[in-house]
């Protein structure tokens, strides 16, 4: 997909040296047609990898998508300079009279604190709640996926006794639904958390539906709302490098680390990475931005309030 970024955005000339298209704003705007307006609450730490990472995903269509990032007010950024975040990043104040037909609410490294005591929790909810009534169709992924099953639903998470650290074999429930239009029985998805939450609990909530999960991954994909919400817990739009490079920080910290499962061949980090899930991730994220997206969105965005449930 065509994306209308920023110009110097530094994931624009990372992903063009992949061959992968996307356009600055000033090229955009010569365009005559209405971008679809997403928006991207990025709670990770290495800001610019994972606008990356998304980026990469988002941009495989010949529609043209309207890409902004916004950040928690007041919360410091260690990993990402003060001069991008500056550029590139809005306060939810400053976007809280908008609209969007997407949004993607990433992870953040807090999964192992009660969600009452992250300390933007409370800012971070009542963007959960905006979502609700300013964008057509929002995927919380990993920590945030836990956090908006917890806010909406009372769905609890739980602490797992190792980290789930790898790369697994999942399966569809429903094949009909458009979101896993292409896919195959089973997929694989990375997977990287301490928490997670259960097949059971999700059950128990009528307006939840469990469309997706792994025998050794649990619960991945839940969906709320007949698709104006997703809940993903694992990590589809990672980078062939990402689960190597949490694995080698972490020996270099001394932490107690498994090797990520099924991420090396043979599982020996000498033998190389085998991707296993680059595929289905594209499909996903393709899949969404059009039939939950594009095909239900109003032309006059303002008009996402009016939405119901998506049939």
């Amino acid at each position: 997909m065509p994306l209308n970024l920023q110009k110097n955005l530094p994931a624009i000339e990372l992903l063009k040296k992949e061959h992968i298209f996307v356009m600055d704003s000033l090229r955009a705007s010569e365009q005559d047609i209405r971008p679809l307006r997403m928006i991207v609450l990025n709670l990770m730490p290495l800001k610019i990898t994972t606008e990356t990472d998304l980026v990469r995903l988002l941009s495989n269509s010949p529609l043209q998508i309207e890409l902004h990032f916004m950040k928690i007010k007041g919360h410091t950024h260690k990993h990402t300079p003060v001069a991008h975040m500056q550029e590139f990043y809005m306060n939810f104040e400053d976007v809280s009279a908008d609209y969007y037909d997407g949004m993607i609410v990433t992870g953040a490294p807090v999964e192992q604190l009660p969600f009452e005591e992250v300390n933007y929790w409370d800012e971070v909810t009542q963007i959960f709640d905006w979502a609700r009534t300013h964008v057509t169709s929002t995927f919380y992924v990993c920590w945030a996926a836990q956090a908006a099953l917890f806010h909406h639903y009372k769905v609890p998470k739980y602490d797992l006794p190792n980290k789930m650290f790898g790369v697994f074999k999942h399966s569809v429930s429903d094949s009909s639904l458009p979101i896993f239009r292409g896919f195959d029985d089973e997929f694989f998805v990375p997977h990287s958390r301490h928490t997670e939450v259960r097949r059971e609990d999700i059950l128990r909530v009528p307006e939840l539906k469990l469309i997706s999960e792994s025998n050794d991954s649990g619960v991945y994909m839940v969906m709320s709302r007949g698709g104006r919400e997703f809940y993903i817990t694992g990590h589809s739009e990672y980078s062939p490098n990402t689960l190597g490079d949490e694995y080698q920080r972490d020996r270099t910290k001394g932490l107690n680390i498994q090797v990520p499962a099924n991420y090396y061949r043979n599982n020996d980090p000498a033998d190389g990475t085998l991707v296993l899930w680059r595929g289905h991730a594209n499909l996903l994220f393709t899949n969404w931005l059009n039939y939950y997206i594009y095909q239900e969105t109003p032309y006059k965005i303002e008009d996402i309030q009016k939405l119901g449930e998506l049939a």
